[in-house]
């Protein structure tokens, strides 16, 4: 797998075993995109609660939470969540947002919980990270047995079609005096992100790297996972999925 690595000037950091856990835990991670459309995931939320007739004070599982920005918007609708990330991090700072209806966990997404959810959420493509394929399966059998027996499940993921076909392969985006320099491709069934940037004179270099799964990819999984696969739409305003035009693969299933 490419690693996360942190690079200096004199010496070379032996990076550890998985990007994600690496990325997600620093502080520029969440630098790089803090400009991110919260607005328009407010928006898909609210969409989406509305699409599943949610009960009021519903059990709601964000995974994958980050900081649990979009955790505390749901707590905000009325509903009862659990925020649970893998960054140990990004979960100490969201904790400082816990109320009584609003919890936060540190937690491996290929683990099912004890505890039933009427919605479990994975949004703004948080899936695909690992490097062996089954953990991806063992992830949605999690997602499966972790549902209450009327729950939905939802899946936020890049409709990769149109991903590869509008790729920007090199930019150079600056945040808070920070120049970053991004590198985008396609290979070997993933699409990996390279990133180097300098702070207080040390050089950086992360990669994200995410499987390029498919519509039939998901489809076939779920059929081996026992999953139903139950609607697909190409937008947060939820409109038709289209293979080659929409922005988003979102998949509600149980």
């Amino acid at each position: 797998m490419s690693e996360a690595q942190k690079l200096s000037t004199e010496n070379l950091v032996k990076p550890p075993e998985k990007w994600y856990s690496s990325w997600f835990d620093t502080p520029y991670y969440h630098i790089l995109y803090k400009e991110r459309n919260y607005r328009e995931a407010q928006i898909f939320m609210d969409n989406l609660t509305h699409y599943l007739n949610l009960p009021e004070k519903a059990k709601v599982l964000d995974l994958a939470c980050g900081k649990g920005r979009h955790s505390i918007y749901l707590n905000q609708l009325g509903f009862d969540v659990l925020g649970a990330d893998l960054s140990e991090n990004s979960i100490a700072e969201a904790n400082k947002n816990a109320n009584e209806t609003l919890h936060f966990k540190v937690h491996d997404m290929r683990e099912p919980f004890e505890e039933k959810y009427d919605a479990i959420f994975n949004l703004f493509t948080s899936f695909g990270y690992f490097e062996n394929d089954e953990d991806n399966l063992t992830t949605l059998k999690a997602i499966k047995e972790s549902l209450s027996e009327y729950g939905f499940a939802a899946i936020d993921f890049m409709n990769v079609n149109q991903v590869i076909d509008t790729l920007v392969p090199e930019e150079i985006k600056t945040v808070e005096d920070i120049e970053f320099h991004i590198k985008r491709y396609e290979k070997d069934g993933h699409i990996y992100k390279e990133i180097d940037f300098e702070d207080k004179g040390e050089k950086f270099h992360y990669t994200e790297k995410v499987k390029a799964l498919t519509l039939q990819d998901f489809e076939e999984m779920m059929e081996d996972a026992g999953i139903y696969l139950l609607d697909i739409f190409g937008d947060y305003k939820l409109k038709k999925y289209h293979k080659t035009e929409s922005e988003r693969l979102i998949m509600i299933f149980k």
